[in-house]
């Protein structure tokens, strides 16, 4: 065969493999539905895109929760893959990695759209793939900053909180009362379970981290677990998010 032959029949061939890969899916779409068959591609792209990040990061980080936050240097992962580069991960089910294959864990606004047992479950896999000595970092909405919102004397930012709140997510109310800022938080965007510094501190303790400490948002004193938060620039507000956001980090024992 001529190499002008060859040439063709190659061409005809890869041809011949992309409509087979097209019918495939749409059989597969048809048969599972477009989002069953989103998760099964996420689980064969993830195995590539772990094995590669692991390979090439000498201080490995994990992202839990990433949406549109995809952070350099992080492997970044979420139960909804809407970002290029984001990994599908399911934190009520086993990481798949190995024990000890992370340095940090990281995740923001993520644990309170879990029920307490999950969350429970998620920390306890992030303390089994995190290093001895590694660190986990969690933001979540705060309940206590919540439940001070019922107080007769409120405080400037306070009063500036429930009006945003209202305004962004229940324009339709148009009445400034705190008890509908609580009842958002506890029944919109899918949270389950929102956590004051006593309980978090207690789940986190309760699956073996130390060294406990309370940050603002943006802050710590690892140079690799500051400003790496987004959910200020995601509602539109830095300082209603830090009134709204408990920060916490942990270690795992070495």
């Amino acid at each position: 065969m001529t190499n002008i032959g060859a040439r063709y029949v190659d061409e005809e061939s890869r041809q011949f493999q992309k409509r087979s890969m097209l019918s495939i899916t749409l059989r597969r779409v048809a048969r599972f539905g477009i989002l069953e068959y989103l998760k099964v591609s996420g689980y064969l792209y993830r195995s590539k895109a772990i094995q590669t990040y692991l390979s090439s990061h000498q201080v490995r980080k994990l992202q839990i929760g990433a949406g549109t936050n995809t952070l350099e240097g992080w492997l970044n992962t979420d139960y909804r893959s809407i970002s290029r580069g984001v990994v599908f991960l399911d934190a009520t089910r086993p990481f798949p990695f190995e024990d000890g294959s992370f340095d940090y864990v990281f995740s923001e606004h993520q644990i309170e759209h879990l029920t307490y047992n999950e969350g429970l479950f998620m920390l306890r896999e992030c303390y089994r793939v995190l290093k001895p000595g590694g660190r986990i970092r969690v933001a979540t909405p705060d309940l206590e900053a919540l439940i001070s919102l019922y107080t007769q004397n409120k405080s400037d930012i306070q009063e500036r909180y429930i009006k945003w709140i209202i305004d962004m997510c229940l324009p339709e109310v148009g009445i400034y009362k705190e008890s509908f800022v609580i009842n958002n938080a506890f029944r919109n965007f899918g949270h389950q379970f929102i956590y004051d510094r006593a309980t978090l501190e207690s789940a986190i303790e309760e699956v073996g981290f130390i060294d406990i400490i309370i940050y603002a948002p943006g802050a710590s004193d690892d140079e690799l677990l500051r400003e790496i938060e987004s959910h200020g620039k995601a509602v539109g507000n830095e300082e209603m998010n830090r009134f709204e956001t408990l920060v916490l980090e942990a270690k795992r024992p070495i």
